[in-house]
């Protein structure tokens, strides 16, 4: 009876046993499923590293491209920069040569504006005073201004000067050509006769007589007079320097014997210089 309690009880550890083992076959499917599952996922997971892997590497490339982009920028927006400053300077260089375009242009003109208001105020006046037409520059006869080797000033003289000066003067000291007057001078001129010294002394009492005279004149407005006394007015006495002659080759001493009134501009060497520029591209 134990012996079979024994039998009965082996077989009960038997099946016990057997459903163990097969609950452990049954573990070990699924253990076996879940390593499949588990290496699918390692795949997986490999190749989603391969992927982050190759993304890092294009994202590290983008990253260059875009640090090289912003370098491009920042030199692109430096060079715009220079651009614009060195734009600024030729606006502003631009700008000061049409200034000095106009300048040049108003300078080159001035002159032959002048003459010509000269011509017709003096016209206007009855003045038979002439005109040079190329420089503007006017002879009064010395023979109506003086006696022969004398340098004070004739009554008729006066009376020439009365009416000549403020008319000369009003033109010359008018505001659009004031600004561009150099100078006013008077030049005093004699014939031939007598010595050189002498000549040039009596030349120069006879301009100095001319332009006292004027400063004295009771016609000039005191713009005017402050004008010329501010060094506007000159004088210079040439002897007998620049006869004039006549048709034949003889000495005009008449002629020779004369006072002219010239004017300079204000940087007349460069108007000069310029104006022969211009008659040379006129002549090419």
């Amino acid at each position: 009876a134990e012996l079979d309690a024994q039998k009965a009880l082996v077989s009960q550890q038997q099946v016990t046993l057997d459903a163990q083992t097969l609950q452990l076959a049954s573990q070990q499917v699924t253990m076996d499923k879940q390593a499949t599952e588990i290496a699918i996922i390692q795949v997986q997971l490999d190749s989603q590293a391969k992927e982050l892997e190759n993304a890092y590497i294009v994202l590290s490339d983008q990253q260059a491209q875009l640090q090289q982009a912003q370098t491009d920028l920042a030199d692109r927006e430096a060079k715009l920069i220079m651009l614009q400053a060195a734009n600024e300077v030729l606006e502003n260089q631009q700008a000061a040569m049409a200034a000095q375009a106009e300048q040049i242009d108003a300078l080159i003109g001035i002159r032959p504006r002048i003459i010509t208001a000269l011509s017709s105020a003096l016209s206007s006046a009855n003045l038979s005073a002439t005109v040079d037409h190329s420089t503007g520059d006017i002879v009064l006869d010395s023979s109506v201004l003086f006696d022969t080797g004398k340098s004070e000033i004739r009554a008729e003289g006066k009376a020439l000067l009365d009416r000549f000066v403020p008319v000369y003067l009003n033109v010359l000291l008018r505001d659009e050509y004031s600004a561009y007057l150099g100078e006013i001078i008077i030049e005093g001129y004699t014939d031939s006769t007598g010595d050189y010294y002498n000549n040039l002394k009596l030349s120069q009492e006879r301009a100095l007589s001319v332009a006292t005279y004027i400063l004295k004149m009771p016609g000039l407005t005191t713009r005017q007079r402050d004008l010329l006394k501010s060094g506007l007015l000159t004088i210079t006495g040439r002897g007998a320097t620049g006869l004039i002659y006549d048709q034949y080759g003889n000495e005009d001493k008449e002629a020779s014997r004369r006072v002219e009134f010239h004017f300079s501009l204000k940087d007349s060497e460069m108007i000069d210089q310029m104006n022969r520029l211009l008659q040379q591209t006129e002549g090419d």
